[in-house]
């Protein structure tokens, strides 16, 4: 199994994320995807030694103006996810290493799902982990243009996120 590399940068300071919580089991959501379904993803087929990527904590500000700026759509998003190596025919190695890429995430807008109870999910932290899943599928080269691909990629997120119990994510002090 590769090493796993994830950074991450709170730019957020509305929620107290624990950082090291969340580095911790996204290593073993993007482990799981790697084992599951690494070999149908932009790492088949590659000779590497670790797998990198970063995210970003940040309010829906910086998000609609990533969105303006790269994607040519003017709103604000409660991801994006910048797939380096997935997404350029142009990817390289570097020292045995793949960088991924980013996501980025609005923290006001995971809130605002679980108000709004959008995706099901009990509290904010089960909703960042939610979204951390969705952005790893883009990330491996994964998306959801057809019924089929979204069915796909939403029954992979399930069962990685039901080797993180999921659903037992709690934020602290609740």
């Amino acid at each position: 199994m590769p090493e796993l590399n994830i950074f991450t940068e709170n730019l957020y300071d509305s929620l107290d994320i624990d950082e090291k919580d969340v580095i911790e089991k996204t290593r073993k959501l993007l482990d799981f995807y790697i084992s599951d379904v690494g070999s149908q993803s932009c790492l088949e087929g590659k000779e590497y030694d670790s797998v990198t990527l970063d995210i970003v904590f940040c309010d829906s500000k910086k998000t609609h103006e990533l969105n303006r700026d790269y994607r040519n759509k003017d709103y604000p998003a409660d991801i994006i996810t910048f797939a380096i190596f997935a997404d350029d025919e142009n990817s390289f190695i570097f020292d045995g290493d793949i960088n991924l890429g980013e996501i980025v995430i609005a923290m006001d807008k995971v809130e605002e799902g679980v108000n709004k109870d959008i995706s099901g999910s009990e509290n904010w932290m089960q909703e960042l982990f939610f979204l951390i899943s969705h952005g790893l599928m883009h990330l491996l080269g994964f998306d959801h243009q057809s019924e089929e691909e979204y069915n796909f990629v939403i029954s992979e997120q399930r069962k990685a996120l039901e080797s993180i119990e999921y659903d037992k994510i709690q934020v602290a002090g609740v």
